[in-house]
């Protein structure tokens, strides 16, 4: 199972370099001019999790594999994309297909790097990133809507619910609302994806300071995260240049270079576990002396979900899960321990899935 975030934002706001450290490789080329980044180079980046290191150690795992989020570095978006100016029919293509947007805004001041606008204002810069992505909602839409009230007319049943699913998204982008804004029913959920509007992908804003404030923030990454409280999102503050860095050095020169910046840990972690915080994602564990795991799957999942997100033939022939609760595991000292002390459970079809949780399958095909 991959889940991918988009990078976005205007031209030389920090994304190719955000995306370099992010991936620890020089794989996007980063420079001074627009749209040095054409084709999107995806990356997948293990999450950072001290809960795997933890078990890993208790259950002596010769090997440690971490769960990953996908990363992709898109082409800067300039006024007019929604028109095709720039590259903004390849632009809207590229995050079409990712599961949320990471919108970097630049928060800093620097003569030497061009702003496309010609000021540093991240307010703007986000609002224009959202009014291109609305506009190109609002274009295909209204395109669609006709063919699909057609089918509508003709008795076509689902094609009466997805043009309901439509008007309600074109009030929405009319009134200058994304997508996103619009409440949808479970039960309409699965048309409303069918819509594929970019608009409705949740978003994250990073902020990229100077390396002077990436401890502090300034006056502009405070109104980054006014609006980001107001939208229900999250706001990071970085300095790219930082994080860029840090990806040359090793484990321990990290820490001493963090700590003589005032930093506790890299900014990278924070908008990794935004991110995957943002898509709605848990973490489940399986460990032996092989090797201990991080996996993924969305919260609300049941127990034969997460058997699949390991191998289909574990999902189709789910028996049980036997399950270890995270703090049981390392307050017993591993799987023994919590089988002797009862706290081994046999979950059914119907359990969901808890963050941390420590599985066994038992399966049959």
């Amino acid at each position: 199972m991959g889940f991918n975030c988009g990078i976005v934002g205007l031209p030389n706001v920090g994304k190719s370099t955000l995306f370099n450290a992010l991936t620890s490789t020089q794989a996007a080329e980063a420079a001074n001019y627009p749209f040095c980044t054409i084709e999107p180079n995806v990356g997948r980046v293990g999450v950072p999790d001290p809960r795997l290191d933890r078990i890993a150690g208790i259950g002596k795992s010769a090997k440690i594999v971490p769960t990953q989020l996908g990363f992709v570095d898109i082409a800067g978006l300039v006024r007019g994309a929604s028109r095709g100016e720039g590259l903004g029919n390849q632009f809207l293509g590229h995050i079409r297909e990712t599961d949320a947007v990471i919108h970097v805004l630049r928060c800093f001041e620097n003569d030497d790097i061009t702003h496309v606008e010609g000021s540093v204002d991240p307010i703007r810069d986000a609002e224009t990133i959202e009014t291109e992505l609305m506009l190109a909602d609002l274009d295909g839409l209204e395109k669609r809507v006709v063919a699909a009230a057609k089918k509508a007319k003709g008795g076509d049943a689902e094609a009466k619910t997805q043009v309901a699913l439509m008007e309600r998204a074109l009030d929405a982008l009319r009134a200058g609302r994304p997508a996103r804004t619009v409440a949808v029913a479970t039960e309409e959920r699965s048309l409303w994806n069918q819509l594929q509007l970019i608009t409705t992908k949740p978003v994250l804003y990073v902020c990229n300071v100077d390396e002077g404030e990436a401890a502090t923030g300034n006056a502009a990454t405070a109104r980054v995260a006014a609006r980001a409280k107001a939208e229900g999102t999250e706001a990071v503050v970085i300095c790219a240049a930082i994080e860029a860095e840090l990806a040359t050095l090793g484990p321990d020169e990290k820490v001493e270079y963090l700590s003589a910046i005032g930093l506790e840990e890299p900014g990278l972690n924070k908008v990794i576990g935004a991110g995957y915080s943002l898509l709605n994602l848990l973490t489940f564990f399986t460990v032996g002396p092989k090797e201990a795991r991080a996996w993924t799957v969305h919260r609300g999942a049941r127990a034969p979900e997460a058997a699949g997100a390991i191998h289909t033939d574990f999902e189709r022939g789910f028996i049980r899960a036997e399950t270890i609760a995270y703090d049981d595991f390392v307050a017993l000292n591993g799987e023994q321990g919590a089988k002797d002390a009862g706290k081994m459970r046999s979950e059914g079809k119907e359990y969901v899935v808890a963050d941390g949780d420590i599985f066994h399958f038992r399966f049959n095909v």
